[in-house]
């Protein structure tokens, strides 16, 4: 996992009112506990730790694994894990955060494939149609849509892709999944990410 995706994740936690201050501090320990993996180069790149008491249930999982199913999405065919030969960085990804009241998990697999970006995007968007509609976030004009916080409908919200990729989600608030194409030479890389929060039910 890199710094950017446990970013992300972590940000997301801050739509949860409930836990937030138990997220943060998950997510600190997980940044540490990345960096300690990578300075360590550990095959086994996983780690867990549970806090349980009369007012506290918590828990954080960071791991260097995932697979197709934990994302919800199929492997582009021929497609093969990417690995940026400038950084110690892994192809893959898992981050669960949990509490009483507050949950949070990240799956992200970055793959590379030798076709072209507009194919790789057509069949990403076939594949995320079983979620619900598929909205394209490529080129989303700001302000366009609605944030309603009470509203489980997925927006784009802020994502939007890297210069020259495409970025496409699907699903509802609380569970998104989200492709992420970027041109690659004649290539592509693309990232399917995976992420499920809940939160503390607000009062209608």
């Amino acid at each position: 996992m890199n710094g950017q995706n446990l970013r992300a994740g972590c940000k997301a936690i801050s739509s949860f009112p409930v836990g937030i201050l138990a997220g943060i501090a998950l997510c600190g320990l997980a940044a540490n506990s990345l960096r300690a993996q990578e300075a360590r180069k550990a095959k086994d790149q996983d780690f867990s730790v549970a806090v349980h008491g009369p007012d506290t249930d918590a828990g954080l999982l960071v791991s260097a694994r995932a697979t197709a199913k934990e994302v919800g999405m199929p492997i582009y065919p021929d497609a093969t894990p990417h690995r940026d030969p400038d950084k110690d960085d892994s192809s893959a990804a898992k981050l669960g955060l949990w509490g009483s009241s507050f949950g949070f998990k990240l799956v992200v697999l970055k793959m590379e494939s030798k076709d072209a970006p507009r194919k790789v995007a057509d069949y990403y968007q076939k594949a995320l149609a079983k979620y619900g509609p598929v909205l394209d976030c490529t080129n989303q004009a700001p302000g366009k849509e609605s944030d309603n916080e009470k509203s489980a409908k997925l927006t784009c919200g802020d994502d939007k892709p890297e210069n020259g990729g495409m970025l496409f989600k699907a699903g509802s608030k609380e569970k998104q999944h989200i492709v992420g194409v970027q041109p690659n030479g004649s290539g592509t890389i693309f990232q399917l990410l995976y992420i499920e929060a809940r939160g503390e039910k607000k009062p209608a």
